[in-house]
């Protein structure tokens, strides 16, 4: 029998394939739970694979590889993917395959098989990883095989085989969770125009009106571009990120509506919570600009941008990724300090930044003048550094007239010359 190792998340698409690869192929399944931190009741999705067809089911707990390998990576570059999403799927995927080609060794299995579908981005994230550990296995895809269409022939297909349901038919979103984020897709979304259905749609997050009407503050410490605690209480990276996930859930921050463009080449409509995610975005960002200088800072913002870009698009185990990390990573030497931001019914604003390593100079920066800025000094500085801006005015102003002499315009040229200066 050809052994296959399934992705397997309890859902309805990964509870359908179990049944669905029995059916059409002589195969016995491994079912691979991978924890990065979403809610789930483990024993629970463990006994619905074995009950649906599964000869084994594993549980592996990559909660702390998750946080320190792939979310610190994304946070210290302030990677986001047009501007708005803060990549808590297109982090995970690459440490998923990476699980799963490590149990297919183990095990011995021929093929690695996954739900995602053939019009979205997981399907490019699961297959690029596998094949960058293991380019002989195959890939199996149902979605982009099987003759089922929706959610709701998934549902039927359970129903004929009376197998239980993982889910109501009326909250039948499509949905990705995780320590960092949870998405979701479908129903009133696919429509650009409706507006999100906040209060039966959110599970991590609080409808902004909903959020108290007192704001609360929130001081966050960061040691080279990593956060380490919160409100002066030292934390491990899983417990930090969940310990701003319910401060910044209650608060009503973190929420994204974004309509994206996929992979794949088509538009897609999803919203997005990551409380936590949104501030340590936002203080790191602060902490930031204190703490680099002008040039550097200018340069990680591009650098950011095609991070996001690689992540996104499933290149997390190329050079291209490692090499824009190292960059990251070379600037992240001074970012250590404090942030305090205050959280009021969905916006996130600084209150205050502190850092060994800041560059702001108050004896510089203060309207008093001091021995360190001579204010004199900025007449030689602005006429070097808007020359070309005279050559061209002066071009554009000097006598035009035919027949008028080169010492006519230079004679011309030297008045406005000295006018300027």
């Amino acid at each position: 029998m050809k052994k296959i190792v399934l992705a397997y998340s309890g859902g309805l698409d990964t509870t359908v394939i179990i049944p669905w690869l029995k059916e059409n192929y002589d195969c016995e399944i491994a079912a691979v739970c991978v924890d990065v931190g979403q809610e789930a009741d483990w024993e629970t999705i463990k006994q619905r694979a074995l009950d649906t067809g599964a000869k084994a089911c594993y549980v592996a707990d990559v909660k702390k590889e998750y946080v320190e390998d792939y979310i610190w990576p994304a946070l210290k570059a302030n990677a986001l993917y047009e501007d708005k999403y803060l990549l808590g799927t297109s982090t995970a995927r690459p440490l998923i395959a990476k699980v799963l080609v490590d149990y297919a060794r183990k095990l011995k299995a021929e093929a690695i098989a996954h739900g995602a579908t053939g019009k979205g981005n997981d399907q490019v994230r699961f297959d690029l990883g596998i094949i960058a550990f293991a380019p002989d296995l195959e890939i199996i895809a149902p979605w982009r095989t099987w003759k089922l269409k929706s959610r709701e022939d998934e549902i039927r297909y359970l129903q004929r085989r009376k197998l239980p349901v993982p889910m109501k038919k009326k909250d039948a979103y499509s949905r990705d969770d995780n320590l960092w984020h949870i998405s979701h897709e479908g129903l009133e979304l696919e429509d650009p125009f409706n507006e999100p259905s906040l209060k039966t749609m959110l599970k991590m997050t609080v409808p902004p009106e909903k959020a108290p009407n007192k704001p609360e503050y929130v001081e966050i410490s960061f040691d080279k571009g990593i956060p380490v605690a919160v409100n002066g209480k030292k934390m491990d990276g899983v417990t930090l990120i969940r310990t701003l996930n319910e401060i910044g859930g209650a608060n009503g921050v973190g929420l994204v509506d974004l309509v994206e463009n996929r992979v794949v080449g088509m538009k897609s409509r999803g919203v997005y919570e990551t409380p936590g995610g949104s501030i340590l975005y936002y203080a790191h960002q602060e902490l930031e600009h204190i703490c680099l200088d002008r040039q550097t800072y200018a340069f990680k913002q591009q650098v950011g941008q095609k991070l996001g870009e690689v992540i996104y698009g499933g290149f997390w185990f190329t050079p291209l990724r490692e090499a824009l990390s190292a960059f990251v990573d070379s600037t992240q030497k001074t970012v250590t300090g404090q942030v305090k931001v205050k959280l009021y019914k969905g916006s996130i604003t600084s209150a205050g930044v502190s850092s060994p390593y800041s560059l702001y100079n108050a004896k510089i920066a203060s309207f008093t003048t001091g021995e360190l800025y001579n204010h004199g000094d900025a007449k030689g500085f602005i006429r070097l550094y808007g020359l070309p801006v005279l050559v061209r005015a002066l071009m554009q102003k000097g006598p035009q007239k035919a027949g008028a002499s080169v010492e006519d315009r230079e004679k011309r040229r030297t008045k406005i010359t000295e006018k300027w200066d």
